[in-house]
């Protein structure tokens, strides 16, 4: 279970078995774009307010902060295995393959159930937007059943059935990412344009009311900073926890290397340009929302903040009827506008987002069938779902069996918690990210890298501690079903991939491995 894939059988694989070269810089940039903004300012600006009030401003930076080192790791392992899996490659070829295993499991939680919060917040859009034009749907045709699963899930609403507009969606970009990688990023730069478009006329038309509300931002921090040992996962930090799944996207244009010209110069460039892009995007809007509405934490009757996204915040919200708190909206933003006196740009805001959101589902799915096909193609998984379709040129098997386990979440599952529980395996991933980075200097040192992290034997110690404190500081739930996933990863690779592996096999390149004086472990 420590046998590890040498970085030049993972190269030789990928260059026989590979999917098209396709992407530029420009695309790759786009994707990032694509899979970043969206998720945190159209769908998580509320509960992050719950959790920290204005200082969520706070929390961007944080979880940003964590990311841009996170990133500088990533560029360098891309830069220098440019071939689909993401941190699951790098891990198999530093860490040995029960390390890539588990990196490969938590990345489900990463991408399966972050597409499914993104296809939950977009059908949360499409509703108020079809309410504000007089078409509403059946109360339980949009939202999940109600679910109280022990300590690990609460949520939903009492009536609700299934949500059918996050399934339809669901199926659309399923449909979509099976036609081809090309046209799939074609459409999501069309997408991006949507988005970057209704942010920038978001802050253009309330930033200018923010001096005259410098009362919105006290008290700026109401529910303090956070305490990572307690379960609670409030305050600036259980905030930045939260944020941080806006981020984690562009860890989705290293998943693209393998389709990418010239992956060397074009990876890093589509990394850190689009995560820089996305920050000064979250800020501006974040701070416009605060300081034109105010974002002040919702209490109950004994004075305490209720749970950002339990039943009884959605009750005490339906309990005050118009002109709510902005921690209660669904479509911040827009509601801002509304609330604002700009109805007509409010609503514009929303067809935006109505339009946009789905670009952010493509990207996560899009990562998710990649990670897939790279632990199909080593044998991990069933061999099968690494099938390349001979027309499309795109692992279509995966991709459908994707788009149904995404589309079951987003379906019946709330998402409240959807987001943290995402956040746990990513912060994970990351921090082994960070790790194989330093690992590879000594074990490795002669190897070309194309792109070196700058100083990093305190950029990666400094990546590592900050994944630490943030998945310390998500609540007990996120960190109890973590604890339950590897559990049930562990028993799923013993029961298969263990017998399975490629290397464990002897196989590499499609072809028995010579064995070395060590043998093949070696």
């Amino acid at each position: 279970m420590w046998r590890v894939k040498s970085l030049d059988a993972i190269l030789a694989t990928a260059e026989k078995k590979s999917l098209h070269r396709s992407l530029g810089p420009l695309q790759l940039t786009l994707l990032g774009i694509g899979a970043v903004i969206g998720t945190g300012i159209f769908v998580l600006t509320a509960a992050a307010a719950q959790k920290a009030g204005p200082g969520m401003m706070i929390s961007f930076i944080i979880a940003g902060s964590v990311c841009a080192v996170a990133a500088l790791c990533y560029s360098e392992l891309a830069s220098m295995v440019p071939v689909a899996g993401s941190a699951y490659t790098y891990s198999y070829a530093v860490m040995g393959e029960l390390v890539a295993w588990l990196v490969g499991w938590a990345l489900i939680l990463e991408y399966a159930l972050g597409a499914s919060a993104v296809a939950v917040g977009w059908s949360g859009h499409i509703i108020g937007l079809l309410d504000s034009l007089g078409v509403h749907l059946p109360h339980a045709l949009t939202v999940g059943p109600k679910v109280v699963l022990g300590s690990f899930l609460e949520g939903g609403e009492a009536g609700g059935i299934v949500n059918l507009p996050a399934v339809i969606i669901t199926i659309l970009v399923t449909g979509l990412l099976v036609y081809g990688t090309k046209e799939s990023a074609t459409v999501n730069a069309v997408l991006v344009a949507i988005k970057v478009t209704a942010l920038t006329l978001f802050i253009v038309l309330t930033i200018g009311m923010v001096g005259g509300h410098m009362d919105h931002f006290t008290p700026f921090t109401p529910r303090g900073w956070g305490n990572p040992l307690s379960s609670a996962g409030t305050g600036v930090l259980g905030a930045a926890a939260s944020i941080f799944f806006a981020y984690v996207g562009f860890d989705a244009v290293s998943t693209a290397a393998e389709e990418t010209r010239n992956p060397q110069r074009n990876v890093p460039i589509g990394l850190i340009g689009s995560l820089l892009i996305c920050t000064l995007f979250y800020l501006l809007a974040a701070g416009s929302a605060i300081g034109a509405y105010g974002a002040q934490p919702l209490a109950g009757p004994n004075g305490m903040p209720y749970d950002a996204g339990s039943p009884d915040m959605a009750a005490a919200c339906t309990a005050l009827g118009a002109h709510t708190p902005l921690v209660c909206s669904k479509e911040a933003l827009a509601y801002v506008l509304r609330e604002v006196g700009h109805p007509f740009f409010g609503n514009l805001v929303a067809l935006a987002a109505t339009i946009a959101l789905p670009s952010v589902v493509l990207l996560m799915m899009y990562g998710q069938t990649r990670i897939f096909f790279v632990m199909a193609r080593d044998g991990l998984l069933p061999k099968g779902l690494s099938a390349v379709h001979p027309k499309f040129k795109t692992p279509w098997v995966i991709t459908l069996v994707t788009g149904v386990v995404v589309a079951l979440f987003a379906a019946f599952l709330p998402v409240g918690q959807l987001a943290d529980y995402s956040n746990s395996g990513t912060l994970f991933a990351f921090a082994a990210v960070s790790a194989g980075v330093m690992i590879l200097r000594f074990t490795d040192p002669n190897r070309v890298r194309p792109f070196r992290t700058p100083l990093v034997f305190v950029v990666a110690p400094a990546s590592i501690i900050g994944c630490i404190v943030l998945f310390m500081s998500l609540d007990g739930k996120s960190k109890g079903l973590f604890a339950v996933w590897t559990i049930l990863g562990l028993i799923f690779y013993f029961l298969y991939g263990f017998w399975r592996s490629n290397v464990r096999l002897g196989i590499e390149n499609d072809e028995p491995l010579t064995e070395g004086p060590g043998g093949i472990a070696d």
